[in-house]
């Protein structure tokens, strides 16, 4: 049986804390999205704090594992549509109208999406707003989770069944 297109594909570049990661891997599962880890990653998968965060949940997972950002870079779909979230950026991520199976790029905790990146992709950055001099960014958790329930609500309206409260 073939399992169902994913409703996002969530890209963490080099990811750094365990935990946050195994949180985006149970967000990803809970919202039907595809996790994409680039490395290298700063922990073994195999992690038990990885495990934990997922809690009982990881193996079910959809997760793919990339060497490296240039490999995942240019294995992209054509004609994928791909966001790069970023403290960096002007515009708030509710200001796309997002479409299924669009690409959400999520930089490491301490140094986020590498520079050339950013700049070769300015059109498509995107940041969560916060209210200035408060923090200097959100938990990268965190910041998954509110962009990718704003593309759910989007994209599905809460309404197509896929979701349930």
């Amino acid at each position: 049986m073939a399992s169902a297109p994913p409703s996002f594909n969530v890209v963490l570049v080099e990811p750094e804390i365990p935990p946050n990661t195994g949180s985006v891997g149970r967000l990803c599962l809970a919202a039907g999205a595809r996790l994409h880890l680039v490395g290298p990653l700063g922990f073994s998968l195999d992690d038990k704090t990885v495990r934990r965060a997922g809690l009982d949940y990881w193996q079910h997972v959809d997760c793919r594992e990339w060497e490296s950002l240039d490999v995942l870079l240019h294995a992209l779909p054509v004609g994928g549509r791909a966001f790069f979230l970023s403290t960096k950026a002007s515009r708030a991520h509710w200001d796309v109208k997002f479409e299924r199976g669009d690409w959400l790029f999520f930089g490491c905790e301490t140094r986020g999406l590498p520079e050339s990146l950013l700049e070769q992709n300015r059109p498509s950055m995107l940041r969560v707003p916060m209210r200035q001099g408060s923090t200097r960014s959100l938990n990268l958790a965190t910041s998954v989770a509110i962009v990718l329930y704003e593309g759910l609500r989007q994209i599905d309206g809460g309404s197509s069944g896929s979701l349930t409260c």
